[in-house]
């Protein structure tokens, strides 16, 4: 399971780290795009908008990377009475800016990886379940072409379908992980001094979250990758995932996997997501701190950088993990989309011609099958259908960072 997006389990909708840059910091779910120097411990916790870290009038903004002195606290500097109060009225200036800046910096992020990356999302699952498509798409010519023509001929709506389930999903998700550790000796927290046992328990506990939100999971895949209902609710993703769970609701065919045999498949992915992105973003953190160090060391770092490196790194971070562990992991993702939409009758749009719909009839018996089945008929790159659209993905996603680190370096020079 990505939110990258999704998330490993991707409609869990997160693909991101973890407050803290050591260990594993987690890209399945929780992104925190808090920046602390201190590589102490993993947590993954629901997100946060940057900006709690901000300075009290008379302090510095910490170099990124550059350990702290143990001097404790002593409060703001107080400045003699100035009858203007020009500086005071300054100082409430940078920080209001730095305050914004943070929250203006995060929202950004979440904006593009929940929000403007959702047709990106849905092309990309129509074409993974697509298994009559000729077309692959695996580049992002083909998926911008066939998403103007979806566009034209059902409208804007046939690229934002599902959205709302996919928060849904998200919220389940959050809500299971905690409500599992509070009543469970699984710690969502890995101190820096940990053990085997510790990862272990740590794993299962998200294993679990996964197995829970599983069904769910399942109706918001179906929501992105069928054609548009004109009947769909809010919380058509929650009935249609206890109906699954119950064995009631939305009448499914013969074909239908049951629940049980989709847990293996769907726990492997998450837990491999959340692994190999947990690796990346700790790496990349490490080769960030070691080059702010170094800036800093040379004396060659401005204020604009020094407070650039306050916020961009993790969020860097978090991006090379997502990407990675999708790139890694694709063809997981398309045995996982096939097996779960099976059975469900599902109605997809053509990913070839752009209109009319495609029925889904597969009849895999399992993940092996499902396997087997793709690389006969297929070919290897039947695997990684629709990856165009990860590379339009995550070049968006690069764009609308760069863009925010211009407009805050702009605000900022124009401030200091």
């Amino acid at each position: 399971m990505h939110p990258r997006r999704p998330d490993g389990f991707d409609g869990l909708g997160y693909r991101g780290g973890a407050r803290d840059e050591q260990g594993f910091g987690g890209a399945f779910p929780a992104r925190s795009f808090s920046t602390g120097s201190d590589l102490g411990h993993w947590v993954t916790t629901p997100p946060d908008i940057p900006g709690s870290r901000n300075l009290h009038w008379g302090e510095k903004s910490p170099p990124y990377g550059v350990p702290t002195t143990s001097t404790p606290y002593e409060g703001p500097t107080e400045e003699p009475f100035s009858s203007g109060g020009g500086g005071s009225v300054q100082g409430q200036s940078s920080e209001q800016l730095n305050r914004f800046a943070g929250f203006g910096i995060g929202l950004a992020s979440l904006f593009t990886e929940n929000v403007l990356a959702h047709p990106c999302i849905v092309l990309r699952r129509q074409c993974q379940v697509n298994y009559h498509a000729q077309h692959y798409h695996l580049t992002p010519f083909t998926v911008i072409n066939i998403m103007y023509s979806f566009n034209k001929t059902q409208g804007p709506r046939a690229l934002w379908k599902g959205m709302g389930s996919t928060f849904i999903v998200q919220g389940v998700t959050l809500g299971a992980e905690g409500i599992i550790s509070e009543f469970t000796p699984l710690p969502r927290e890995v101190l820096h001094k940990w053990s085997p046992k510790q990862i272990g328990e740590h794993l299962l506990l998200k294993s679990l979250t996964y197995v829970v939100a599983m069904p769910f999971y399942s109706a918001s895949l179906i929501e992105t990758s069928e054609i548009i209902r004109d009947n769909t609710g809010i919380l058509e993703c929650v009935k249609e995932g206890i109906g699954r769970v119950i064995g009631m609701g939305v009448p499914h065919s013969k074909r239908l996997l049951p629940l049980l045999s989709l847990i293996f498949p769907t726990v492997l992915h998450g837990v491999l997501h959340y692994i190999i992105s947990s690796v990346i973003q700790k790496f990349v953190l490490l080769i960030l701190k070691r080059k702010t160090y170094n800036s800093h060391l040379a004396e060659s770092t401005s204020p604009v950088q020094s407070m650039l490196d306050a916020y961009f790194p993790e969020l860097i971070a978090n991006f090379a993990a997502s990407l990675c562990s999708d790139v890694i992991l694709y063809p997981l993702e398309t045995v996982l989309h096939r097996l779960h939409i099976q059975g469900t009758r599902t109605i997809i749009d053509n990913t070839d011609l752009g209109y009319e719909v495609l029925p889904i009839n597969t009849q895999y018996e399992g993940m092996r099958d499902c396997i087997n089945t793709i690389r006969q008929e297929e070919g290897v790159f039947g695997f990684y259908k629709g990856f165009g659209a990860v590379i339009i993905q995550y070049t968006l996603h690069a764009a609308v960072l760069q863009i925010t680190k211009i407009i805050y370096s702009t605000l900022l020079q124009n401030n200091i």
